[in-house]
């Protein structure tokens, strides 16, 4: 089991302040009456560069700067990570590549080609872009910056719970969307030292099933028949060594899939309520707190709503809106 623990999120806490924004929770008083609860939203997508990404990548970075800036970094992403990767090696000035798969979205490409950073496409999926990265730092002597398989990468996201917790102490439930892993893996972590008592939930798409799939067979697996999902920024498998499967298992209550229909349906509740553009991935929680509501009936519940990243013209096929 992984070393992480609350300590080690509070110093990262302390660590990526300069480029990680304390960001907004706030309150729906009609869906919480429409559906008997309180329901708070934790706003990642104020992030500088539009998701929690930038929380990770900025610990893993800023405890090992010098390092970084005599070897380099190499990292894999499917847009999100790449580009909070990116913000911060611009900020402290190192040089970076991203690996991509050559599938990532146009308006993610365009923000990563502008970084500065030198792209690598991968004609394949998440997990080989990964695996590619992962052996060029090996062959190359650069500081390898996972999006997700990592104990500082994984700190860093716990942040987010870190923040939650201090700001909403009367919480009971947290609802996080689920990709590799590392953002529930570090919340979990934290909120589970602080307040044992606490529900964690994670939501995955139904196309995109990883992690429910392993938990299923009782090993992390691969072996899913995954189909294209609107919340792409979750998609694609785990590296075969992931600490965050164990994590997940470890200290996660329950995770619960949803479909394309109810995270489009997410997305313009989310703008009809709060006014706020979210991605696919980034209202995963609201989609799961929706289509299960009965389990958080009566509970004080937050949901992650983890990135805002979405090209305006996909945004309004998706959701009607302009």
């Amino acid at each position: 089991m992984s070393r992480i623990d609350g300590l080690m999120v509070e110093e990262a806490s302390q660590r990526i302040r300069h480029y990680a924004l304390d960001t907004d929770l706030t309150f729906s008083p009609v869906l919480s009456s429409q559906y008997s609860g309180q329901l708070g939203f934790k706003w990642e997508s104020h992030q500088p560069t539009g998701s929690f990404k930038i929380r990770g990548a900025a610990s893993k970075i800023l405890a090992n700067l010098e390092e970084c800036r005599r070897r380099g970094v190499i990292t894999a992403s499917t847009g999100n990570h790449g580009a909070a990767t990116a913000c911060i090696c611009r900020g402290e000035g190192l040089k970076l590549i991203i690996y991509v798969p050559a599938t990532i979205s146009k308006i993610k490409r365009q923000k990563l080609e502008k970084s500065g950073a030198g792209l690598r496409l991968v004609e394949g999926s998440c997990e080989q872009a990964e695996a590619l990265a992962r052996q060029a730092a090996g062959t190359g002597g650069q500081v390898f910056i996972s999006p997700y398989n990592d104990e500082l990468v994984i700190a860093g996201q716990g942040t987010c719970g870190l923040e939650i917790l201090r700001d909403w102490p009367e919480v009971e439930e947290v609802l996080v969307p689920v990709g590799g892993g590392g953002l529930i893996a570090g919340v979990a972590i934290y909120l589970k030292e602080k307040k044992p008592g606490i529900k964690i939930t994670g939501v995955e798409p139904e196309n995109s099933a990883f992690i429910k799939h392993s938990l299923t067979l009782g090993r992390l697996s691969n072996d899913f028949p995954e189909k294209p999902t609107i919340a792409e920024a979750v998609a694609g498998g785990l590296e075969s060594d992931s600490m965050t499967f164990d994590l997940i298992r470890h200290y996660v209550d329950r995770l619960l899939t949803v479909s394309e229909e109810s995270i489009s349906q997410a997305m313009k509740i989310i703008y009809q309520d709060q006014q706020e553009k979210v991605e696919g991935a980034g209202a995963l929680s609201v989609a799961g707190w929706l289509s299960a509501s009965e389990l958080f009936s009566g509970k004080k519940t937050v949901a992650i709503v983890s990135g805002g990243n979405i090209e305006p013209a996909r945004w309004e096929e998706l959701t009607g809106y302009q």
